[in-house]
């Protein structure tokens, strides 16, 4: 998730972590603790005073991303170049004030999820991701590109992450995120049915 980019998850509440079975060839969610609450968690663990508004919650299978909103910096600066360069400052002294308490909530989410947790922050057009994991498939991707990868096993389009990414580098296009949203909101549809009809 570079600066400005996607943001996959669908709001708050709506991890890939929990739920029910994925679809044919899918991974067995139920192996994992649900996340499907980390939004509401991390908004009342988090300290008062960190972001200005609730951060950005994204789950994958192995991994958490908290990115929050730093207050706006205050004066003029002589061009872009200057005021990047000043965010880029803000942002290492957050990380660093308050590296102790970040490990203790990440040390708290991870016996809770069971996923690590990765930090980040944004300021103007300014954002920068702390220490992400990178997992290896065929080649090591971060977490927006193996949602993608998920996405497409979970719907049974593929049987395996390797089989998903063949077939994602075939499809890139032009309208290939619009296509995995409205995907994703499809298998929505078909857990919240599975889930009303009756136990066998």
């Amino acid at each position: 998730m570079g600066p400005r980019g996607h943001r996959w998850g669908g709001g708050p509440g709506r991890g890939w972590g929990g739920g029910p079975k994925g679809g044919r060839g899918g991974w067995q969610k139920a192996d994992l603790p649900s996340a499907d609450d980390a939004s509401a968690w991390f908004a009342g663990r988090l300290p008062e005073g960190w972001f200005t508004e609730p951060p950005i919650v994204v789950v994958d299978r192995e991994e958490i991303t908290v990115v929050g909103q730093l207050p706006a910096l205050e004066g003029d600066f002589a061009d872009d170049a200057a005021r990047a360069a000043a965010e880029s400052g803000r942002i290492s002294r957050y990380r660093e004030e308050t590296r102790d308490e970040r490990i203790e909530i990440a040390r708290q989410a991870e016996h809770r999820y069971g996923r690590k947790v990765a930090w980040g922050a944004r300021i103007g057009d300014t954002e920068e991701l702390f220490t992400t994991l990178s997992v290896p498939v065929m080649t090591r991707l971060r977490q927006e590109e193996r949602l993608i990868l998920d996405t497409l096993v979970d719907a049974g389009v593929a049987r395996s992450r390797s089989e998903a990414l063949a077939w994602a580098v075939r499809l890139v296009g032009e309208h290939a995120d619009e296509w995995l949203t409205e995907l994703r909101n499809a298998m929505t549809k078909v857990d919240d049915l599975r889930a009303k009809g009756p136990e066998l």
